[in-house]
């Protein structure tokens, strides 16, 4: 097995090799080791919005494919679960809806909003039965800025890993935001998800792939943050450009924030901007396909709006340079690269995940 391990005093270590983003084997081996361990985007809470609502979900499809299960019940309180029959494996709730029961279309075992087994015909005669292993298993899930998130098995919750997010944009109304569908939209990358990742993670290719976010930015004064679980890159607008009203008394008084571009491990990007959020989920698709879906939300009474074009640009720049670097990394010639100390800390720190979570 490949050794992922990263030298945490980033003057010394190198970059993850390429391995890593070229073997189907190592990616089979991500889906447990990273993905079955941490925190997914699921939907917005309005899915799940009244009582004795349902919504069945497949979590990372093609990756971990685990049938799940948000309910509602009737006092209004969420609950997250496994979607199949604790019978003979078949899926319970098939699309959404409303209903006081679950009730399996198949052999017609039922179990309340909660996952809790109810009842079963046939099986009077069945000894030890009903067991603990008869309800729907739970699955630990998160609400967070009106936002639905999932872990099958997480080494630390949601509010630990965002809590320097929380406590930094505490003044910004996000729990208020609104999802806007006009300024959503998919793509799709022909790149390993974690190389998207690399990417995003570091201003350094700014100046040389991005000549329109380069005119906005004052790059000199381009900053990292690096936490546990997440890192923040906050940046600096040049004069007219867009940036936060920030409040007095908050660290960054004063400062032209064009945007606070925070990545949380391991692959979801929330780009907060004076008008909003722009939430980008990268969600892989196989070791060298990957699904990037950017979701707006505004602030209430924002009297501004996604600059959809800049944003586009940036996005079109940002694919054609991965995609080249997925093709270069295929070389037999290229082993792993260096850091630089100044300027790929964040990249430092996903890698440095990885290793961990890799084992």
């Amino acid at each position: 097995m490949e050794n992922f391990g990263i030298n945490p005093n980033i003057n010394q270590a190198y970059t993850l090799p390429a391995a890593f983003y070229r073997s189907p084997t190592t990616f089979e081996q991500s889906k447990e080791q990273i993905f079955a361990q941490t925190w997914q985007w699921i939907e917005d809470v309005d899915v799940v919005k009244v009582p004795m609502q349902h919504y069945p979900f497949t979590l990372l499809k093609g990756v971990i494919d685990e049938p799940l299960l948000f309910t509602r019940n009737r006092e209004g309180q969420l609950h997250c679960m496994s979607n199949v029959c604790t019978h003979r494996g078949k899926i319970i709730v098939e699309k959404p809806g409303r209903g006081r029961l679950l009730s399996c279309g198949y052999h017609g075992r039922c179990f309340q909003l909660d996952g809790t087994f109810k009842s079963m015909p046939e099986f009077k005669e069945a000894e030890n039965f009903p067991s603990e292993e008869d309800h729907l298993t739970k699955i630990p899930f998160s609400e967070w800025m009106g936002m639905l998130f999932v872990s099958l098995n997480p080494k630390a919750s949601l509010e630990e890993m965002t809590q320097p997010i929380r406590e930094r944009l505490s003044w910004l109304p996000l729990e208020e935001m609104t999802y806007d569908a006009s300024t959503s939209k998919d793509y799709f990358v022909n790149a390993n998800w974690a190389l998207y990742c690399d990417n995003y993670l570091e201003g350094f290719h700014i100046p040389f792939v991005h000549p329109g976010l380069n005119e906005a930015l004052e790059f000199d004064k381009y900053d990292y943050e690096i936490f546990p679980y997440c890192n923040l890159q906050l940046s600096i607008g040049k004069e007219g450009e867009p940036c936060f009203d920030i409040p007095e008394g908050h660290q960054d008084f004063g400062k032209r924030v064009y945007a606070y571009y925070y990545w949380l491990f391991p692959n979801l990007m929330l780009n907060f901007y004076p008008w909003g959020l722009s939430l980008n989920i990268v969600s892989p698709l196989s070791h060298n396909t990957t699904k990037i879906s950017f979701r707006s939300y505004l602030f209430p009474n924002s009297k501004m709006s996604p600059n959809e074009s800049r944003l586009d640009d940036t996005e079109m720049e940002d694919e054609e340079v991965v995609e080249s670097v997925q093709l270069g990394i295929q070389s037999r010639y290229y082993k792993r690269g260096r850091f630089s100390p100044t300027m790929e800390q964040g990249v430092h720190h996903f890698h440095s995940l990885i290793g961990n979570y890799m084992g």
